[in-house]
């Protein structure tokens, strides 16, 4: 295999910032010693522990409210409070007296310039629930026992240099540039509240988000006994937008209010955000202070219809009480533990119905009619097993303590986008579920004969083309002749080519940097504009729904979207192959994106192995053979794996090769 060659990176001001461990945009977090692994496994079939059985009570999310308001109240800046559980369900949304009712999607680009709102999703005046319910979805998703993050987290890692600051010019973009835009409201993975069902089904996640995952500070994780429980989000000014300078400290009223409501559910100070680095930046938990906050207001009595009152959000709760949490783990949380019989490895979880079957039982392609063989139930069982013991090897990079093991979501799909099969290991992070099968689909898109098609057929999505072809010099570029992973098209989908370099042009895939920002990413969020533009009508009481498939790309002859929940543009995929035919793909998302990587090229290399038939692409048609002439030549990236990735072995460059 051709190892994809770092893009240069220019010098820049080292920021003022403390720790210096490594991170989910590579290098080695382990200290050279011997460890064992964590966590230590339970048994000699096991390799993790189960999360804890925890969740919030109704009394719970009430003192939460209760200290958030109080803090609030003390500011003098009524709120919006949301409160979810660890898989998105929302289990409070209060709005104290005086509280805005609409919000604005931040209209400041990359460059500081205001622009005109129509720029993607840029300057959208939408319902303030909207933005405390992505806030307190994105503290949960983000968060796992290993890692708490924030939605300040969050601002830090997805924008057009890391870190982003005045000072840090010619940086490459965030290690999760782009995760912004999943969990979409579109999504057919994220499941949906329905008003009056409070049977079994009610609370099955992992729920969709309204805008997303959001970067305004003011969205925290919730812990009970060292597990995630949930997350807090609060909107008071009005402004969704993302912290552009992280070499000062804020003093925000909506992270206080935040910070005031988690007082009692905080996560261990060992796994917060900002013990956590990335490329040798320590990432941001919170610029709130405890010690600034005022007297915790604790009596949810004392506010209720006093200060303000519950208030119900269409699509998302019906405002009547105060709800208990789900234990995440439960089928009753739709996300659980296999039975022998699902799947051999004894520490997989799968996504689940609530009444016992797995929502994405292993299967067989259904495209034979276009290519040929479709991928059979066995070799989809072999990728996802394959890919699933590579990261039980893996140290994970996201994760404390140090030398933990990688915990992820794998997903596999056919051509036409159909998940064929998903795996997750016990606490990875719930954002991966989307995002592995936005990956898995990503991939799938472009390595495809018929992407440019789909895409001229696609209001929005058709200019990209031709911006694509030209900038390859390539006409024929988009019709399956080169396998793209997500790094590849990451790669194009940057606002500076080669990525982070001032002064160079955008790649086709994303807006020029005068228009850029995490609102306006070029074809990404301009294939799910309208879904998006359409769900903000229907939260606010105007029209139907978007429907539970995103984009408006051509139908699949099943009738299905290939994109039916958006793309994804940070790394964590790779197209399967039979021979030189593309028959799938393979997504992954969890601790650190070197290693979704490596999980997902190394786990199809290994099945490949094991099973014959499949295997990754050609090495003569994988993207990293096109050298761009813009840049002086810059050679696009397949995949990039950690130097010495395992806690069980010295190996190192295990992906060179293959």
């Amino acid at each position: 295999m051709r190892l994809s060659l770092a893009f240069r990176r220019s010098t820049a001001v080292a920021l003022s910032l403390s720790l210096t461990l490594a991170g989910c945009g590579g290098g080695d977090s382990g200290s050279g010693d011997t460890f064992t692994p964590a966590p230590t496994p339970t048994t000699a079939s096991r390799f993790f522990v189960d999360p804890a059985a925890e969740a919030l009570s109704a009394s719970e999310v009430q003192q939460i409210i209760a200290q958030a308001v109080g803090e609030a109240q003390a500011r003098g800046k009524p709120a919006i409070i949301s409160v979810v559980d660890r898989v998105g369900n929302v289990l409070a949304v209060f709005r104290m007296n005086g509280a805005p009712t609409r919000m604005l999607t931040s209209r400041r680009t990359a460059t500081g310039r205001i622009a005109s709102p129509g720029i993607d999703a840029q300057g959208l005046e939408v319902d303030a629930t909207m933005g405390a319910i992505s806030k307190a979805v994105t503290g949960a998703y983000l968060s796992s026992s290993g890692n708490a993050f924030t939605t300040r987290t969050a601002s830090m890692i997805v924008q057009e240099h890391f870190p982003p600051a005045p000072n840090t010019p010619g940086l490459e973009s965030g290690p999760l540039f782009g995760v912004q835009f999943s969990q979409l409201p579109c999504s057919d993975l994220n499941t949906r509240f329905v008003a009056g069902n409070a049977g079994s089904g009610a609370f099955i996640g992992p729920k969709r988000s309204p805008l997303g995952l959001a970067a305004d500070p003011g969205g925290l994780p919730l812990y009970k006994n060292g597990v995630v429980v949930g997350g807090i989000g609060v909107m008071a000014d009005g402004d969704y937008g993302y912290d552009p300078d992280v070499t000062d400290v804020d003093e925000d009223d909506e992270e206080y209010i935040a910070l005031a409501g988690i007082q009692g559910f905080a996560p261990a100070a060992d796994i917060r955000g900002d013990r956590i680095t990335a490329d040798g930046t320590t990432l941001r938990f919170a610029d709130a202070q405890p010690a600034k906050l005022a007297a915790l207001q604790t009596s949810f009595a004392a506010i209720n219809n006093v200060r303000g009152t519950l208030i119900p959000v269409r699509g998302y709760y019906d405002g009547t009480a105060v709800l208990a949490g789900v234990a995440y783990g439960t089928e009753r949380s739709g996300i659980r533990r296999v039975t022998p019989t699902e799947f051999a490895l004894a520490d997989a979880y799968v996504l689940t119905d609530g009444a016992g079957n797995p929502r994405f039982p292993v299967r067989a392609g259904t495209d034979g009619g276009t290519v040929g063989q479709a991928l059979s139930a066995a070799e989809t069982r072999a990728v996802l097993e394959e890919a699933f013991t590579v990261m039980t090897r893996a140290r994970a990079q996201i994760r404390r303590p140090l030398d933990s093991r990688a915990q992820v979501t794998v997903t596999v799909v056919d051509t036409f986008g159909e998940v064929l099969g998903q795996v997750r290991s016990p606490d990875a992070p719930i954002f991966g579920t989307d995002v592995s099968l936005q990956k898995a689909r990503t991939a799938a898109f472009f390595s495809n004969p018929l992407a440019a098609q789909q895409m001229l057929a696609t209001p929005g999505a058709d200019a990209f083309v031709k911006r694509v072809r030209d900038f390859l010099g390539d006409q024929t570029a988009l019709t399956g002749g080169k396998a793209f992973a997500d790094r590849s098209g990451g790669n194009l989908s940057r606002p500076y080519f080669p990525d982070g370099e001032l002064g160079r042009p955008p790649g086709p895939l994303s807006r020029p940097i005068e228009d850029f920002s995490p609102f306006a990413t070029g074809l990404q969020i301009a294939l799910v504009a309208g879904n998006v533009v359409q769900h903000a009508g229907f939260v606010q009481g105007a029209g139907s729904d978007t429907p539970q498939t995103c984009t408006t790309v051509p139908d699949t002859p099943t009738g299905k979207k290939r994109l039916a929940n958006g793309i994804q543009i940070f790394p964590g995929s790779v197209p399967i192959y039979r021979g030189n035919r593309l028959v799938g793909a393979i997504g992954v998302s969890g601790d650190g994106i070197d290693q979704d990587d490596m999980i997902s090229f190394l786990g199809l290399h290994n099945a490949g192995v094991k099973i014959g038939g499949i295997g990754n692409a050609p090495k003569d048609m994988r993207a990293d053979t096109i050298v761009v002439a813009v840049g002086s030549g810059v050679r696009l990236r397949y995949v990039n794996c950690p130097f010495a990735p395992f806690l069980d072995t010295s190996e190192q460059n295990v992906c060179e090769g293959k």
